[in-house]
């Protein structure tokens, strides 16, 4: 919902339904709740929903943003660097620009969370991979990544999800 405040300023409430939702139902689907458009490219907000078992990305780091993954439903697994965590409801995972990360459901259930990229422009390579009407090939998303500033590591996702039981 968006009104006009006294003072001319818009005001946007999004509902629990409202916001563009793109990705596979028995992946990772990104709901896009306030992109750089809104905050004037201050930050955006995604929240991330994921089947049990699913990888949200492969291993990738990105130059221009620091990222915060709050847990809102369900166990989240993060690669941050060389250590492995597991963060639980109500735990916010640090992202820092220029660390190899990824993160992906731990648990046999749902899970939810808020990705808080910072600055926002990023969440835009999300909207064009969940857009994308067939699993996109390796060499493709490196090079729709690379457009952002990000790089990606296949070669250790593999072994990753392995580990963990994943899927994309």
């Amino acid at each position: 919902m968006t009104t006009n405040a006294e003072n001319g300023t818009r005001v946007r409430v999004l509902g629990p339904q409202d916001g563009q939702i793109l990705g596979s139902p028995g992946g990772v689907r990104d709901r896009f709740m306030a992109d750089a458009a809104v905050s004037g490219g201050r930050f955006s907000l995604v929240e991330h929903l994921m089947a049990p078992r699913s990888i949200a990305a492969p291993v990738h780091r990105h130059t221009r943003e620091d990222e915060f993954t709050y847990v809102l439903e369900g166990s989240v697994g993060a690669m941050l660097g060389e250590h492995e965590v597991i963060a639980e409801v109500g735990d916010l995972i640090f992202k820092p620009r220029n660390q190899w990360h990824t993160f992906w459901n731990a648990g046999d259930s749902p899970a939810r969370v808020l990705e808080i990229i910072s600055p926002g422009g990023l969440e835009e390579l999300f909207r064009e991979l969940g857009l994308m009407t067939s699993e996109p090939e390796p060499d493709t998303v490196a090079t729709l990544a690379a457009n952002y500033g990000c790089e990606v590591d296949f070669e250790r996702t593999g072994p990753l999800m392995e580990r963990h039981g994943l899927t994309f």
